[in-house]
């Protein structure tokens, strides 16, 4: 289920759309139900607790067992835990916070890349990603915006949308910061006569059924 609704992703879009309409840069919204399927981290975990298996035998009168038990003790909670943990509700929680950041921060520049926002003309690009597995957000400049707005006019943006999204206000949190990003651009990188929309103005959804 998508963190927006098929309505909520239309005013979205004429928001972004809305924005446009007063500046040269180009303004991209993405967001991703996960920036990694995270697959390996239970496995890790799990391979991690079946190897203190035999320590912790060590202690009872079942350490004495043949070697073989011990290996199947082993196998049995390597397995257990991996399938219990590789549901998607416990996966995430096990990841440390550096990793999921590193990888959703990873996941905005591919799809800054991705979709076009280092080709635009003047390299005025903008993209707004929101990586909600991750409970992530980052707002990537090309340089010609960097070079005319400093980084923490965009990380109060940030700060205040993940404020909405925890009040669970997402859609509002959104909006809000599409409309502020159109504010700063419309005044640093205008719009001005003959400039084409280079791409399209929806908000692009990835890993949602």
């Amino acid at each position: 289920m998508s963190l927006v609704t098929a309505e909520q992703q239309t005013r979205i879009a004429e928001a972004i759309a809305e924005v446009e309409r007063h500046t040269d840069a180009e303004l991209v919204t993405v967001i991703a139900a996960a920036s990694d399927d995270y697959r390996y981290i239970p496995l890790l975990w799990a391979a991690l607790a079946a190897l203190f298996v035999p320590a912790l035998l060590y202690f009872t009168p079942l350490y004495e067992l043949d070697p073989l038990y011990l290996f199947w003790a082993q196998a049995g909670v390597f397995v257990v835990l991996a399938l219990a943990l590789s549901m998607s509700a416990f996966r995430v929680r096990l990841i440390p916070r550096a990793v999921r950041e590193w990888r959703a921060s990873n996941m905005a520049c591919r799809q800054f890349l991705e979709q076009g926002l280092h080709h635009t003309e003047g390299e005025t690009g903008v993209l707004i990603f929101v990586s909600e597995a991750e409970h992530f957000v980052e707002i990537l400049v090309d340089r010609g915006i960097s070079a005319l707005v400093e980084d923490d006019a965009w990380r109060e943006i940030v700060a205040d949308f993940l404020g909405e999204v925890r009040a669970g206000r997402v859609e509002a949190g959104l909006t809000h910061a599409i409309e502020r990003c159109g504010e700063i651009l419309a005044r640093t990188v205008p719009k001005t006569e003959g400039n084409t929309n280079e791409l399209d103005n929806r908000l692009i959804l990835i890993g949602y059924e």
